[in-house]
């Protein structure tokens, strides 16, 4: 009998992936995804959160128009289009929800940089889908979703965040986040 809850549409906007430890190799190893966007119509797109470029927007972009934006770090949101340079705003709302604006301009970047409680991040990359690419992977445990906590923005978002939102879900993924990267080397 099969169960009829599989093919069930899955909802991800707004939710976190967290890689599995078997996508080891390349851009995705102890990824940290934001999905800001997910349909299945239309796939999904987000921005991988904990992997900096050790470069700040004033080490690419040196305008005055960008010299308020100059300290802000970049980091790589994914393989997709790392050819440009863009700017996000996250925030948390009243009610305890998580909001973002992507790809957003540099006067709205400006603007939203000053505001109290809202991170503004530039990212090379994003990471993108194509529809029902993402729930298959998710299907075959390739991802691991959670929704963000109220701590997500004031953590340091680098390569530790990963193991830090993982050992927060369950005994189970306490092991998975520390574990080695090679099992076999222990």
């Amino acid at each position: 009998m099969s169960d009829p809850g599989a093919n069930a549409p899955i909802q991800l906007q707004g939710k976190i992936l967290l890689a599995d430890p078997s996508l080891h190799d390349g851009i995705f190893d102890r990824s940290v995804i934001l999905l800001a966007d997910h349909s299945a119509e239309e796939g999904a797109f987000g921005l991988i959160l904990n992997h900096p470029t050790g470069h700040n927007v004033g080490d690419f972009l040196k305008e005055e128009a960008f010299e308020p934006l100059k300290n802000i770090a970049v980091h790589l949101g994914g393989p997709v289009s790392k050819e440009h340079l863009t700017f996000s705003a996250f925030w948390w709302t009243e009610d305890e929800r998580l909001k973002w604006h992507v790809r957003i301009p540099v006067e709205q970047a400006i603007r939203r940089s000053r505001q109290p409680g809202t991170l503004v991040r530039a990212f090379v990359g994003y990471s993108g889908w194509t529809a029902g690419q993402l729930e298959g992977e998710i299907r075959r445990n390739t991802w691991i979703t959670t929704r963000p906590t109220a701590d997500l923005l004031g953590q340091s978002h680098d390569r530790d965040l990963w193991a830090g939102i993982l050992r927060s879900l369950s005994p189970y993924h306490r092991v998975l986040a520390e574990a080695p990267d090679d099992p076999r080397s222990n």
